[in-house]
């Protein structure tokens, strides 16, 4: 009989999307099954080599699987200007290899038929690395699914679009070490809260964190539209639980929150935590970056959603289908589906309705427009925001207003966020 301890994978616990796969497959294998799974963990493990390589792509063999592995140094070295010209497969060089051609390379499942895994590895000048297996995994579906979970967990994935939410404690630096402990367990308690408030709606969510130092970044392992909406719920339940924590607390342990909301792209990773890569997945990029650079110029109190026109899959159409939105467009679409999480419950008072918004002038017909602002950074770089607010209406209570208003940011004539003139109409 196999023990579970033989194998990483099989021996940790998480609520990652990894472990998930897993679990949902592996229970209906037969021990011999898992038993080749988990000798492949080994094979991986040793390629991995504790980081010093990255494992690219694979392919089912009739013996095993064939792997790309290559160092992990030389990953933006293939994508670089000084990288080696590309050959068309004739003898004949036709160009180099592009950021772009590896970022689609890291997108895409990493399973390869055998054609496009002899092309990869002609491309890149990287021969295959065969592990054979004690049965093999051409026709096994299942082994196959949870392989290309395994080769992901040992490599680095490029996300073109994603979603992510910052959250960050006001004046962090200027606490005692004590004082920012007990605000950053508040923080946590508050998206703690959040995500069981939005499971008791049955609305599914798989968030993964990382910390910023002075607050957290916050993601949907999902990557599609319905799951970045509920990130963009998640980030006004946490403001509001936040809130009303505030108003009870009566020392210095509830902190004062700016909040961003941006898309954009990252590169995923595991770290390595002892001898092996950690289940959980970190994120760096584009999105982080702007994000970072945003929350320098967010007023405290002040929410900021990042100006982008997105890709993202959607699951009421058939696979492979997208929908491509901008921030605007984004927000409307979450305000429409805020109906569903009427009546969740926020410090003992049933929730009536939410209302969010991006915030601007009002026009001569009644209407409001969008203002954009244009904030910028240390680096001379500028980058669009919007200002968001949220209104949170509760029975036998006050209101929880989130944000700031319009009208109080034209007051201040900030040199921080300048620049400001109108979008267009806001039509809910």
């Amino acid at each position: 009989m196999i023990n579970p301890s033989d194998s990483n994978i099989f021996s940790l616990a998480s609520v990652g999307s990894y472990l998930d796969a897993l679990s949902s497959i592996t229970h209906e294998m037969t021990l011999k099954e898992r038993s080749n799974l988990i000798f492949l963990d080994r094979c991986l493990h040793e390629q991995w080599g504790l980081g010093q390589n990255v494992l690219l792509n694979w392919c089912p063999t009739e013996s095993g699987i064939d792997l790309l592995v290559v160092p992990h140094y030389s990953v933006a070295g293939y994508a670089s200007e000084s990288a080696r010209p590309l050959s068309d497969g004739g003898g004949n060089r036709n160009g180099r290899l592009s950021e772009e051609f590896f970022q689609a390379l890291l997108a895409g499942q990493r399973r390869l038929d055998s054609a496009q895994f002899a092309k990869v590895a002609r491309l890149l000048g990287v021969g295959a690395t065969a592990l054979p297996l004690r049965d093999s995994v051409v026709a096994n579906e299942a082994q196959q699914r949870i392989i290309e979970k395994m080769v992901k967990r040992y490599s680095i994935s490029y996300v073109p679009d994603r979603a992510v939410a910052l959250f960050d404690i006001v004046g962090f630096s200027l606490l005692s070490p004590f004082e920012q402990m007990t605000q950053l367990n508040s923080l946590s308690y508050s998206m703690n809260s959040a995500q069981s408030k939005l499971m008791s709606k049955r609305i599914g969510i798989d968030f993964a964190r990382s910390t910023a130092g002075d607050g957290f970044y916050v993601w949907n392992r999902d990557l599609t539209l319905d799951a970045n909406v509920n990130l963009y719920q998640f980030m006004q339940l946490v403001l509001a639980d936040n809130a009303i924590a505030r108003r009870k607390a009566q020392h210095n342990v509830v902190p004062e929150l700016r909040a961003c909301f941006h898309v954009g792209s990252s590169y995923e990773f595991h770290q390595s935590e002892g001898l092996n890569p950690t289940l959980y997945n970190y994120i760096v990029g584009d999105v982080t970056i702007d994000l970072a650079r945003m929350i320098d110029h967010a007023l405290p109190g002040q929410i900021l959603v990042g100006e982008f026109r997105a890709r993202m899959p959607t699951v009421d159409k058939p696979p492979g289908e997208f929908e491509t939105l901008d921030a605007i467009d984004f927000v409307l679409r979450a305000t429409r589906s805020l109906a569903q999480l009427e009546g969740i419950m926020l410090s003992g008072e049933y929730v009536d309705s939410i209302k969010c918004y991006l915030t601007g002038s009002r026009l001569e017909n009644g209407e409001f427009s969008v203002r954009r602002m244009i904030i910028d950074d240390k680096h001379g770089i500028s980058r669009n925001v919007y200002n968001a607010k949220a209104n949170i209406y509760r029975q036998n209570a006050q209101p929880i207003l989130l944000g700031i208003e319009d009208r109080i940011l034209s007051n201040l004539h900030s040199s921080i966020q300048r620049s400001e003139h109108v979008v267009r109409p806001l039509q809910v």
